[in-house]
């Protein structure tokens, strides 16, 4: 099976390349997905990272769902935006969730490449936005980085609510250059041109991975059409 890695920094369209690669019919990991999932109540994380910030040290992060039902407790659950903030403020407190994360996360693609093998599918993506930066490009068989004007990604990204200049910053520090991912993609795909244009080159992309990974089936359609 042919694994693709999809990245992109923040902005630049890779939520809506991954929704492409789905429809062209490559089967796609979202990672961000994965990550909200753990860090809901009862999840494989939840011991563990309710461990690491405790309530007592870390009140603002948590909060309580309250139930009509008499019968039930209220639930504590994690607020992902006071969590991102903490996180995002002191390198630390990130570093610390993410050695609890990542191997989960990675536990949970792993899972998933194999469950798509059994179903048959010849190639897949895993959608991950750190994808150079924690050097998990090296557990792929091809990257496909996708891309756009500067004014553009900033362009979209303060129009997010909660955004701002200085935030956008912060998490820029974090990514790698737009440029130097291109630079270590083997694909690279424009989102600022237009759907119409990314989903063409992605096509391509796919076609061409299919076409190296599968030679001698390339040969044979030759031969068939002379």
């Amino acid at each position: 099976m042919i694994v693709l890695g999809l990245t992109g920094s923040i902005g630049m369209g890779k939520t809506t390349a991954g929704s492409m690669l789905e429809y062209i019919g490559v089967a796609v990991h979202d990672s961000d997905a994965s990550v909200h999932e753990l860090l809901r109540y009862g999840s494989q994380a939840w011991y563990a990272v309710t461990a690491a910030f405790p309530y007592f040290s870390y009140p603002q992060i948590y909060g309580r769902k309250h139930f009509w039902n008499p019968l039930k407790d209220t639930q504590r659950y994690l607020r992902r935006d006071a969590l991102g903030k903490l996180v995002f403020e002191k390198d630390h407190e990130r570093e610390k969730l993410e050695a609890i994360l990542h191997p989960l996360v990675q536990k949970s693609q792993n899972e998933f490449i194999k469950a798509q093998e059994r179903l048959g599918r010849d190639i897949v993506a895993l959608d991950i936005s750190l994808l150079f930066e924690t050097g998990a490009d090296q557990r792929v068989d091809y990257t496909i980085n996708i891309s756009a004007p500067v004014f553009i990604q900033k362009a979209r990204v303060l129009a997010r609510v909660g955004m701002t200049q200085k935030k956008l910053s912060g998490i820029l520090k974090r990514q790698m250059p737009d440029g130097e991912k291109c630079a270590r993609a083997d694909f690279v795909v424009h989102s600022g041109l237009g759907r119409s244009v990314m989903m063409k080159e992605l096509k391509a992309a796919v076609a061409k991975i299919r076409d190296e990974e599968n030679p001698q089936e390339e040969m044979r359609q030759e031969e068939n059409i002379a």
